[in-house]
């Protein structure tokens, strides 16, 4: 039992600091918000601006590409990551594979710019 304490006791920690942290932030706006509504500070708010169009209006398709390639090669980051650390490891094999991986990343990213998949005309 001991053992287990020892081990789990900053995990415990951490979650109780997270805890602490978290419900400060929630309750603490209903603590210091200045409470004074008026028509200005209740009007909708665009960069300055008035509201000039439908909140539900339709985005362009190009939006949703460049989000969904953000993803594609994010990941390819967060595969980076861990084979970087156990690079020592892995040899030879571990090594082509990751440039193997790295190799159709790059293909792909290339047909994407060749297609014109990121311009904005």
């Amino acid at each position: 039992m001991d053992v287990l304490l020892r081990e789990y006791l900053p995990i415990v920690v951490f979650f109780g600091i997270a805890l602490v942290i978290g419900l400060a932030l929630l309750v603490s706006p209903f603590l210091v918000a200045y409470r004074n509504p008026d028509p200005e500070k209740l009007s909708a708010f665009e960069c300055g601006f008035n509201a000039f169009d439908d909140a539900r209006m339709k985005f362009d398709v190009r939006f949703y590409l460049v989000a969904i390639l953000f993803i594609i090669f994010d990941l390819e980051v967060a595969f980076l990551f861990p084979w970087a650390v156990t690079f020592g490891s892995l040899g030879w094999f571990g090594f082509w594979s990751m440039m193997i991986f790295l190799g159709v990343l790059t293909i792909g990213f290339v047909y994407e710019w060749k297609k014109g998949a990121l311009e904005w005309d």
